[in-house]
């Protein structure tokens, strides 16, 4: 049994030396809300204007 759990523990610094090594961003910490987000709700805005532009040219 504790060869199990030494070889999990193994793997699993292998692969966070391999993802650390390879260049990808791996944040350990909490999940993070970044406030200061891009939110877009102009593209939401726009998606809606041409759908009722559409029902309004399907009407006609």
């Amino acid at each position: 049994m504790w060869k199990i759990i030494v070889g999990f523990v193994v793997f699993a610094a292998l692969a966070l030396f391999v993802l650390m090594k390879s260049g990808g961003s791996i944040d350990m910490g909490d999940e993070k809300h970044d406030v200061g987000a891009a939110h877009e709700p102009a593209a939401s805005a726009a998606v809606a204007e041409a759908a009722s532009a559409r029902t309004s040219a399907a009407s006609q």
